[in-house]
């Protein structure tokens, strides 16, 4: 029992002690917050009262009348539409017009045979000794001028020295150039197909009065202005030679020269081709008529003329299925083609072979061909640049008789340049 009130009163103890310790920091810390010295209060701040400016009176004799506010449309009775508002009709868009850019020249373009000529120009200074001779000849062989042409040539220079005309390498080389320029004329050469260069005008085309007149070939692309004639220029060629391109950069020539064209797509049977004419046809402002694949060609160029006729157009470009020159029923084919073109009101005043100078002497067979069977009167040798040999326009010249009116220096839109046989010479000797 003892022991019992012994526990009973170290518990009291022990709980009045820990009470004080309590309440002895709870003292503390409130020492710790209170100041030192007297407590102020800060008044709250106090916001001034939100006053709304008055409105003005109303002049003296008008009341004070509240804004009008305009009344809202009336709901559409169900089932009716607005009416639509009309519209201005959109402006006609203006024909196409191409811009002419400044011609390539034979100088910048005939970079291979440039550099097959340069060796010649060593000749220079010096005189005219046995291997003289052999670079000579090697030097046009290398340029595809042909064993026939280059014969003739070092012929006619051979006898020169021998009679002292000539006496060293400029006079020969001086020869060469006059020879080159003699084999390239074509004043002296008569047929029915074109005229003197000097009647073209600045369109580079020469006028001419038709009726199967005989007149002195020239390079001017043969036009004739005579009322009621529907020009004709037939492109033939095989295939892979470029006459669509040609084509569509003739139109570019005559469209820049103030002459509306026609296009005929008559080449049928290459996929695309039409496709190809006709996007020749858009950049130019050129109207085209084409036939279904694989029709007949004779009746597209028929339906060009006819229509050519009927709006004015006094010229019809008219390209052609590249035909192979050895296959004689398609050669036939191209004949049709020149005599369904060459009816009233059409006439068929220009037949312009198209050839790939990269082809070289294999160019020379094509032409015998194509000349026979459709009577060509020029030609237009593309891809002239590059790795072409030039002297390939020589052979043609010489051996054939047909001039060579356009030639191609490049893939740009103008890049289809008249011959000059001057320029084309003094680039590969100069």
């Amino acid at each position: 029992m003892v022991a019992l009130w012994i526990a009973l009163a170290v518990l009291a103890f022990v709980i009045l002690v820990a009470g004080s310790v309590r309440y002895a920091v709870a003292g503390r810390r409130r020492a710790r917050r209170a100041p030192t010295t007297g407590t102020t209060t800060r008044p709250a701040p106090t916001r001034p009262p939100r006053t709304r400016p008055a409105r003005p009176a109303p002049p003296p004799g008008r009341p004070d009348v509240p804004p009008a506010v305009a009344p809202p449309a009336p709901p559409e009775a169900p089932g009716t539409e607005a009416p639509p508002v009309p519209q201005a009709p959109p402006a006609p868009e203006a024909p196409v017009q191409p811009v002419p850019t400044a011609p390539p020249s034979l100088r910048d373009r005939l970079g291979r045979t440039r550099g097959l000529f340069a060796g010649l120009r060593s000749l220079r200074g010096r005189g005219v000794e046995p291997t003289t001779w052999e670079d000579l000849e090697e030097t046009l062989l290398r340029a595809d001028v042909g064993v026939a042409t280059a014969d003739a040539l070092l012929e006619d220079l051979r006898r020169r020295v021998a009679s002292r005309e000539i006496a060293d390498g400029d006079q020969l080389l001086d020869a060469l150039r006059a020879d080159l320029l003699d084999l390239l004329d074509v004043e002296h050469r008569w047929d029915g197909a074109t005229v003197e260069p000097e009647s073209a005008g600045a369109s580079g085309v020469a006028p001419a009065t038709g009726g199967g007149e005989t007149e002195p070939v020239g390079r001017a692309l043969r036009f004739d202005e005579e009322p009621g004639v529907v020009n004709v220029w037939l492109f033939v060629g095989v295939n892979g030679v470029g006459k669509t391109t040609t084509v569509g950069k003739v139109a570019r020539q005559q469209a820049v020269a103030g002459r509306s064209v026609l296009l005929a797509a008559g080449d049928t049977f290459r996929a695309a081709a039409g496709e190809q004419l006709e996007t020749w046809a858009g950049r130019v402002g050129a109207e085209i008529v084409r036939g279904a694949e694989g029709g007949d060609p004779s009746a597209v160029v028929f339906d060009a003329v006819q229509r050519a006729a009927a709006r004015g157009t006094p010229l019809v470009l008219a390209d052609t299925a590249g035909r192979l020159h050895t296959k004689v029923n398609l050669v036939e084919e191209l004949k049709k083609i020149r005599r369904v073109a060459d009816r009233p009101p059409g006439r068929v005043t220009e037949v312009l072979l198209v050839l790939d100078a990269t082809t070289g002497q294999n160019g020379l067979a094509q032409a015998r061909e194509f000349t026979e069977a459709v009577a060509v009167t020029g030609v237009v040798l593309t891809k002239l640049d590059g790795t072409a040999k030039g002297g390939i326009v020589v052979s043609i010249q010489r051996d054939l008789g047909l001039p060579v009116k356009l030639v191609g220096l490049g893939e740009g839109a103008d890049d289809l340049v008249p011959f000059d046989p001057a320029e084309f010479v003094t680039a590969l000797l100069a």
